[in-house]
């Protein structure tokens, strides 16, 4: 096992990530930026580097400054959570030249599941099921109309190198189209420094399922069930939850294995996840489709924990140690539900406009089987330069009711004010005691066609 690992992150993973190297014995080192100075992750790490003020490009984004304070450090390791320079493959190619480890997959096996068509096409040769549309980018308009043609409208135009919901483009008409390839590849180029996209059937009714996947160098590849995450705000996810509701035993045995199959297609390392769309349709029941895979650790990676009962970062940390995984798949057992709804400081009511600004007011909920990852307390600034997710609240129940009534009660005893800020906890309040939501697993288009958002 590693003896110091520096975190390439900030806020609750980064914390959360400190949290498991600490009960294992592994020493850690933060990376911080100027308005982080006070954060508690800065605070619980064994040392701390700063490396640079707020914006991401000069601080953790910044790679020479992340690799000198490893060395500097005498870190033997970097976890670069989720977000930022996680799914990078130039970052662990850089971190493999400075003698220090990737905890992560290898950089070719990164660089093929993060360009999304690349990504398709592996997982097509690999057996998986892809929705109509192409395996290659898309290189002009005129291709990008005779594709959508016969595939049919609608189509949904993505960023090869696209990921957290943004480079999307869904297209109704085919008067639209040019307009918004020309769009999405701009976005792409300004985003992601890459402005390759490909075009799939998109479906307007449908579940969004991911599976966990965890890979070693010994043959060892495992999942560890399915998460429904098909609460979404502009194919961002809002509420997860394992398992998904209404999946049949026969239904998650086979995303699994395809899942499984498609992680060993690519040499996967790690904790990954795959993520599938599946079909509402009566006449299509039991159908999904592969969508994309990332190559990192979820924000949503709790509540899998919660039902098996795995410390997905302890096995990551163990396979990038050159160790087997801990568990195999007869021992994984998925116990009662799990729900997590993430708390983001934005206002609902303004197309969910970013509110940062200082909590005056923190208070957290506790009690049985409700865990919080957070790196707030009283007096902390939300800060502009970064993501609005101020904490994640994650319950456990026996059952899927009781699992709702707990997030309902653990949502109502948060306590979070300060000038100007806003945050989701009442439209969660909402979603949660919605009829739909209560009576069975929701398709994408939820929000849109139930709330004024």
């Amino acid at each position: 096992m590693f003896e110091k690992v520096l975190i390439a992150n900030r806020g609750e993973i980064a914390l959360r990530i400190i949290r498991t190297c600490r009960d294992i014995g592994v020493r850690t080192v933060a990376v911080y930026s100027t308005p982080d100075a006070d954060a508690r992750f800065v605070k619980a790490a064994d040392e701390s580097v700063h490396i640079g003020p707020g914006a991401p490009s000069r601080s953790y984004l910044n790679i020479p400054n992340i690799i000198g304070a490893a060395l500097r450090t005498g870190a033997d390791a970097v976890h670069p959570g989720y977000g930022f320079l996680s799914e990078d493959p130039y970052f662990a190619e850089i971190c493999a030249d400075a003698g220090v480890t990737f905890i992560g997959p290898p950089p070719d096996v990164m660089e093929n599941v993060g360009d999304k068509a690349t990504a398709r096409r592996l997982m097509t040769e690999a057996g998986l099921p892809l929705l109509p549309g192409t395996t290659e980018p898309v290189d002009s308009a005129d291709s990008a109309e005779q594709i959508a043609r016969e595939i049919g409208y609608p189509v949904i135009i993505k960023a090869a190198a696209g990921g957290g919901g943004r480079g999307i483009t869904v297209v109704h008409r085919p008067d639209d189209l040019r307009d918004a390839y020309a769009r999405t590849r701009a976005g792409a180029q300004a985003v992601f420094k890459n402005s390759a996209v490909y075009i799939e059937r998109y479906l307007t009714r449908t579940r969004h399922i991911e599976i966990q996947v965890l890979c070693d160098d010994f043959g060892g590849a495992i999942h560890l069930g399915e998460r429904d995450c098909s609460v979404q705000r502009r194919h961002q996810k809002l509420v997860e939850e394992s398992p998904g509701p209404d999946i049949s035993p026969e239904l998650r045995e086979r995303l699994g294995a395809a899942a499984v199959a498609g992680a060993r297609a690519v040499g996967y390392r790690g904790a990954g996840t795959v993520e599938f769309l599946l079909e509402t349709d009566p006449a299509a029941a039991g159908t999904f489709w592969f969508m994309e895979m990332n190559a990192r650790i979820q924000v949503e990676h709790p509540v899998t924990e919660l039902v098996t009962g795995v410390d997905i970062v302890n096995e990551q940390l163990r396979v990038a140690s050159g160790a087997p995984l801990s568990v195999k798949q007869e021992d994984v057992v998925v116990r009662g539900h799990a729900i997590e709804c993430r708390i983001n400081a934005e206002d609902p009511d303004r197309d969910f406009a970013p509110t940062p600004g200082l909590l005056e007011n923190y208070r957290v909920p506790g009690g049985p089987w409700v865990r919080v990852d957070t790196d707030y307390v009283p007096g902390s600034r939300v800060s502009p330069y970064y993501d609005s997710m101020i904490g994640k609240l994650i319950v456990w129940g026996p059952d899927r009711a009781t699992a709702l009534d707990r997030a309902q009660r653990a949502l109502a005893e948060f306590d979070v004010k300060g000038p100007g800020v806003h945050t989701t906890i009442p439209l969660h309040q909402q979603i949660l005691s919605h009829p739909e939501f209560n009576r069975t697993g929701v398709t994408t288009d939820f929000l849109e066609r139930n709330f004024s958002l």
